[in-house]
């Protein structure tokens, strides 16, 4: 599989790039009115979802999807795929991890959200609410190491 175009979530201020898909656990449950394709096998799942966390909720901000139309591939956004939400939806189906990479990449990986990066910040998510955050240091590559080298140390960042 080849590495996948990663999510966005607004924080604090910065774009960050985030390796989980929130919206997959709503697809699963949720009759859709669309059907998602693939524009590329970059983006198996046929969209991009900008989140934010806002006051430790998490909402669908916005939405660049590909979808299968009447005439072949369409590009829409939140509009047509949540129409009853055009400038947000609340996550509230979503609880889990969220992961977003930080710094420089250590390990590449052609596969899925896999490649390790010097540092990956961590929101958990309970019922849409963020209920704890914490950062995790892969470490840093040194010039010259091998394609595999990679380390982990464990640093939590308390939550205010």
């Amino acid at each position: 599989m080849t590495a996948q175009v990663p999510e966005k979530l607004l924080f604090e201020g910065e774009e960050l790039d985030l390796c989980n898909e929130p919206l997959e656990l709503f697809i699963e449950k949720t009759p859709m009115t669309v059907r998602f394709m693939s524009p590329h096998t970059a983006l198996w799942r046929g969209y991009v979802g900008t989140w934010e966390i806002e006051e430790d909720r998490l909402y669908l901000k916005s939405l660049d999807a590909t979808i299968e139309g009447e005439k072949g591939y369409e590009e829409v956004g939140m509009e047509r795929v949540f129409p009853d939400y055009p400038n947000g939806l609340f996550a509230h189906w979503f609880t889990g991890e969220l992961r977003c990479p930080q710094g420089a990449l250590v390990k590449y990986v052609h596969g899925g959200f896999g490649s390790v990066y010097e540092k990956d910040l961590f929101f958990k998510v309970k019922k849409g609410v963020v209920v704890d955050r914490r950062v995790v240091v892969n470490g840093i590559a040194p010039q010259g190491a091998p394609k595999d080298y990679h380390i982990a140390a464990l640093t939590t960042i308390p939550k205010e």
